[in-house]
Order: structure tokens, then sequence, then C-alpha cells
């Protein structure tokens, strides 16, 4: 789920050993402490030891870039590190994504985004003239104002399925690193069995201009590259599919109810169908964009709030699992 440390850890002593000066920030999904989950996932203790700083970059107030060719987002407000810092390294694990078909480094610049500002871009409106989903087009839009200097995409045990946090480990046991990040997306896709074609904020930032995504066009060392190919399973095209007895109702919802909500699924699940007449749906609702729901369903996440005072509601961005649990009075 998380960049490995000794990967942090390599990069770090690489970029001292060039003299640079370099510290290791975060601005995490919303609900998750950035400091706290540097700590849980081995960072914090490969930086300590090589004295190298944390950053928690929600501290700080942000500042707001504009994007002059936005389509779907015309500006960002970002993280002040991001523009404080000489060079940004975007050290991501190679991942499928639910929502974004991948998440390598220009996904991962996402990260770079302050504080809740973050989930504005799963909220955006369907745009007139596009196919694609707004997120990736925001997220192409995010690329042309915020790309990595560097990319450093960690191979070495990646995510299959429904990631970014709830799919299946995948050791590949590869590192790629890269000055176009772009190039360096498009050779993770080509690793993982994936054409960058199929990727809409991939493609739309090649088409733009902003990076190379043709492998032709690349120069990748080691040539026999191929040989560690290894396709990632993706991503389910519906939620509920892996859960008979439940019904999923899912409208602009953003990764993190979504991930929360499978994870919960996976744990308790069986407890809950158990719990309930066999001939009786569970239904759950997530996301921002549901007009009317079913009576008797339980919502989850504060996007469903609007509907707290009609069916069950669990509040939270994202929601706590054992509270979810409480609803059912098991």
């Amino acid at each position: 789920m998380n960049t490995h440390p000794e990967v942090v850890a390599a990069a770090i002593d690489a970029f001292r050993e060039a003299g640079a000066d370099v510290a290791v920030g975060e601005s995490p999904i919303t609900g998750v402490a950035a400091l706290e989950a540097l700590e849980i996932s081995g960072i914090t203790a490969v930086a300590e030891s090589r004295n190298c700083p944390l950053i928690d970059m929600d501290v700080l107030k942000h500042e707001t870039v504009e994007i002059p060719d936005g389509i779907a987002i015309k500006s960002l407000k970002v993280c002040r590190e991001i523009v404080e810092f000489d060079i940004i390294v975007s050290i991501p694990v190679m991942k499928t994504h639910m929502h974004t078909g991948v998440t390598l480094s220009i996904k991962n610049m996402k990260g770079c985004l302050w504080r809740r500002s973050k989930v504005e871009l799963h909220m955006l409106p369907k745009l007139d003239g596009y196919q694609e989903k707004p997120l990736d087009i925001a997220i192409a839009d995010m690329s042309s104002v915020l790309r990595p200097h560097l990319s450093i995409i960690d191979g070495t045990i990646g995510m299959e399925g429904l990631g970014p946090s709830a799919g299946n480990p995948k050791p590949l046991g590869v590192v790629l690193v890269g000055v176009d990040a772009f190039a360096a997306d498009s050779l993770a896709c080509g690793l993982m069995g994936i054409s960058a074609d199929n990727i809409p904020h991939l493609r739309i930032g090649a088409e733009r201009g902003y990076g190379i995504t043709d492998l032709d066009r690349i120069d990748i060392q080691p040539q026999n590259w191929k040989d560690v190919r290894d396709p990632f399973a993706p991503p389910p095209d519906k939620l509920s599919i892996e859960f008979a007895g439940f019904q999923i109702l899912d409208q602009q919802s953003c990764s993190a109810c979504q991930s929360t909500l499978l994870m919960f699924l996976r744990k308790y699940g069986k407890q809950l169908r158990e719990a309930m007449p066999d001939d009786q749906d569970i239904i759950i609702a997530i996301g921002k964009g549901h007009k009317e729901l079913p009576p008797g369903t339980l919502c989850v996440g504060n996007c469903t709030a609007k509907h707290r005072n009609s069916c069950l509601f669990v509040s939270g961005c994202p929601p706590v699992a054992s509270e979810i649990l409480a609803m059912f009075n098991l």
C-alpha cells in the first residue's frame, strides 16, 4: 500500500551523496495523520536514522497555483513546500487504481495538494463534450503545472486489483527511475501489462505535450526490461460484485470511502449476512451523487449526509469501520 521504506532510504542516500539537502514530505488522504502514517509505514525509522527531516505538508498555509490550460480545474491549492524546494521527487508504489486505472508518479502528485482540496478532484461534474471522467481530466490538468522533476516508482511489491489501498500484493522486484514522469509511468504500465493509451490522464497529458508515453520513443535501460513484465490484475468494474447479498450504491465517491467500505465488507461481510434475513439485501450508499435512496439504506461517509434524516447514517471522511459495524447492533 505504501512506498517501501528501503526504497525511500536508498533515495535519501543517493541524493545526499550527490550533495543535496533532503526532506521527506507527505500530505495524506483525508482522515490520515501524515507523521503517524510515516511512522507506521517504516519511513520514519529510515529517515531518522539518517537525520533526514520529515514534513507534514498540511501544517503551513497553501499556495495557489493557476492552471492556464486547465479544462476541469483552473487552479490548485498546493502545499507550500512544493514551491519552496528546488527538486520534487515522486516515489509511488506501482499500483492499479479503482478510479484512474493506475496510480504512479503523475497521480501520486495529488499528494502535494493541500488538505481536503484533494477530495475536490473526485467531486467534479461531468464535462460536456468529453467522454473521460472529470477526475482523469483534472489529473491531466494538474500535471500541466505539477510534475515531479524525478520519478522513482517502487515496484518491489506493487498492488493489483482494487488499488490504491484494498488490492492484493504483487511482488515484481523492480524500481523505475526517470526524469520524464509520463515516460516513467508508461514504462511502469508496460511492466504491468497495461497500455498507457488506456490510462486517460496519461493519454490526455501526452496529447497536450506534457511528456512522452510511446515506449518506442523512450530510451529504456536495460533493454531486456520486458523480461520482468508481469501483468497486474485490473480493478473490478463494480465494487459490489464480490459481495453477494449486498447492494452497493456508489455515486461520485472517492477512493477513501470505497476502500474503507471494501475492507469493512471483507472483514465483517460474512458476519453481517448471517445476521440478516437471506431474502433481504443489505443496501449501503457512498458518494455525494445520490438524489434519492431506498428506505433502509445505510449511508456511509459525510458525502451522504443530506440523506441522514431518511436513512441510517455513519459520518466520517472516510468513516471508521467500527462505527459502520455499530449501526448493525452486532
